[in-house]
């Protein structure tokens, strides 16, 4: 924990980007220094967000997910109509390092498809929250997303699972 502090104190004296020279952080963002939490979203201990704005929801994977996972060269997503329960895979990320399921942090439909990364899968690493994001769906159960944490468990769970 001291040398997370000591490296974050570092790069803010030394005016280091924490976000490895990404895109600026925007002011709702939480920086760890080592991945980046956006306020607001939902988070799931697969490392998946989602976020719920009327009858959508996004889903991508986090900043932690794809700083772990490396260079993503590919990434399978499903077609728009299928359903999945929360929890399922949709759909694969491959890195350079290891290919990963990614799952459904709510059930619903899926009503959209990022197509930019069939094309750019390295959206993923560079823009996780924003252009990177994975699917849209119409969530069949928004109570769902209640069991789901919130920016500062899910920095704690990170912090905690780094540690081990």
């Amino acid at each position: 924990m001291a040398l997370k502090l000591w490296a974050s104190s570092a790069a803010n004296a030394l005016r280091v980007s924490c976000n490895g020279g990404r895109t600026p952080l925007p002011a709702y963002t939480i920086s760890r220094c080592f991945s980046n939490v956006i306020d607001g979203l939902k988070y799931c201990s697969s490392h998946e967000w989602v976020k719920h704005d009327g009858p959508v929801a996004t889903i991508g994977i986090t900043d932690h997910a794809q700083e772990h996972l490396g260079e993503v060269v590919f990434v399978e997503l499903p077609e728009s109509g299928k359903a999945f329960s929360q929890g399922g895979s949709f759909g694969a990320v491959e890195s350079v390092k290891a290919t990963s399921d990614v799952n459904s942090p709510i059930s619903g439909e899926v009503i959209e498809v990022n197509s930019k990364l069939t094309e750019n899968p390295g959206l993923i690493n560079s823009s996780p929250y924003e252009d990177g994001w994975m699917i849209k769906i119409k969530p069949s159960n928004p109570s769902e997303l209640d069991s789901l944490m919130g920016s500062k468990e899910y920095t704690k769970f990170c912090e905690e699972e780094d540690a081990h």
